[in-house]
């Protein structure tokens, strides 16, 4: 389910955003998105549904035919006693054949990276995490975008 970086931005009303990754949009041109399920322990269900997770060292690979979280930090659950697990354990995260079929491809593409922009819960309570493929802005493009972003809101505002 390709979707475009703009529509992204926002959260439907049918989900739940838990975490936002704004520093990655900034960081990287988005040029492509995917949604994908996450799969996770209860504890780490609970400590989302709470709101605690880190996405700003966040990245994702192929390991063989899977595609992994890494670095993601969802704390350990305060209630959760010898069940807990390891706050920056890796992920794998859940997509059709297609899908990472296309997303390999983009992958392997010279300069181009997968991050997480978002993780949210989807309409049937499932956890769910928008991986973006991108390409990295040098300053001199992040300082453009800067100003475009200021010119519109100006204009916006006359």
């Amino acid at each position: 389910m390709a979707k475009k970086a703009s529509k992204q931005t926002k959260a439907r009303p049918d989900e739940t955003l838990v975490a936002d990754n704004r520093k990655a949009r900034f960081e990287y041109e988005i040029l492509d998105t995917f949604e994908a399920g996450m799969v996770l322990r209860g504890t780490e269900v609970k400590t989302l549904r709470q709101g605690h997770v880190t996405l700003g060292e966040a990245y994702a690979k192929f390991t063989g035919e899977a595609l992994w979280l890494i670095g993601c930090n969802i704390p350990e659950y305060s209630h959760g006693n010898l069940q807990n697990h390891e706050p920056k354990r890796r992920r794998k995260l859940l997509l059709k054949k297609q899908e990472l079929k296309k997303l390999k491809e983009q992958a392997q593409m010279k300069g181009l990276t997968m991050v997480p922009l978002r993780i949210y819960f989807g309409v049937k309570g499932y956890a769910k995490v928008t991986v973006g493929v991108g390409r990295g802005r040098k300053t001199q493009d992040k300082r453009r975008n800067l100003k475009d972003k200021e010119a519109k809101r100006e204009m916006r505002d006359a």
